[in-house]
């Protein structure tokens, strides 16, 4: 109420000022992601919040966050970007349906990457929104989970040998892991030894690098991701042996072209969850080679 006794109306939603977000902000972004049902994921936040860049709105009632997202910048010159990433893109469910989530996603595209190539992991509910921002679907990821249930009986001849990374290999996974995503993620995949439970790698007769995989706790869970692998059966043995690692159940999202890897994981005990667009804005597609590309880190890293 001002001083004339009329009620003073409530700030405009889409006037509230957008800041970045710190470390700091984590146990609101977790109270955020389960206030929309989302698991509270404090260790993939933790990652996205320090390898990223966070932006949120504080709620008008002082309760928190009400809207998020993430962005995490890739290329050799940080202040230059190849690509950028954006994910977890969350509004409150008090505020949801005012246009909140629209303000922080323009702002972001439009104001922070201008021009820059964008990519995101969008869920039906959310497809239409970037739609309208100038998104384009170019792909499409499907999320599993499930109790991995390895092959009975002795492996198969023939099967790739794994073995888990060494610091010495960590100059090697970033030269795969540049030809494969077609862009530069030192910063990301650096923090992987400390991020993951098990980091492993597969090489062929001669010694080559032909792939690396990552298993993460994530709540109840354990996701596998990344997964880079020079075929099939270089996929199948790295999940086999990252499987290994845990009793928890296994989440992953898999490009749905490699159906062949599709098609054994479902096999084996984890079963289809979700579909998710893969899109992307100011490029025509994702660089690199998708066909050594298995599973991201996490869809909101893209």
């Amino acid at each position: 109420m001002n001083q004339s006794g009329a009620v003073t109306p409530p700030p405009l939603l889409t006037a509230l000022p957008i800041r970045a977000l710190t470390v700091d902000d984590l146990p609101h972004c977790a109270d955020l992601s389960e206030d929309r049902g989302w698991p509270r994921e404090d260790h993939k936040w933790g990652l996205l919040l320090a390898s990223g860049h966070g932006y949120g709105i504080e709620a008008p009632d002082g309760q928190g966050l009400a809207a998020v997202c993430v962005v995490t910048l890739y290329g050799p010159d940080q202040a230059e970007p190849e690509l950028a990433a954006i994910g977890m893109v969350l509004v409150a469910d008090r505020y949801a349906r005012r246009g909140l989530g629209r303000h922080l996603m323009a702002y972001i595209c439009d104001d922070v990457l201008k021009g820059i190539p964008l990519t995101l992991h969008a869920t039906p509910y959310g497809r239409p929104l970037y739609e309208e921002l100038g998104f384009d679907t170019t792909g499409r990821a499907e999320m599993l989970r499930g109790a991995f249930r390895p092959d009975a009986g002795a492996p198969t001849p023939g099967t790739v040998p794994v073995r888990p990374a060494t610091a010495e290999d960590i100059q090697r996974i970033l030269r795969l892991d540049g030809e494969v995503f077609g862009t530069d993620r030192t910063h990301l995949i650096t923090r992987l030894p400390a991020f993951t439970d098990r980091l492993l790698v597969a090489e062929d007769a001669a010694g080559e690098l032909i792939g690396y995989g990552a298993i993460w706790p994530n709540m109840e869970t354990h996701v596998i991701g990344p997964l880079v692998a020079r075929d099939t059966g270089t996929a199948q043995a790295l999940v086999t042996a990252l499987a290994a690692a845990t009793d928890r159940p296994l989440r992953t999202d898999v490009d749905v072209r490699h159906e062949e890897l599709l098609g054994w994981l479902k096999e084996r005990g984890l079963g289809s969850i979700a579909f998710n667009a893969v899109m992307t804005r100011n490029i025509p597609g994702l660089p690199g080679d998708w066909t050594r590309r298995w599973a991201p880190i996490t869809v909101a890293a893209g």
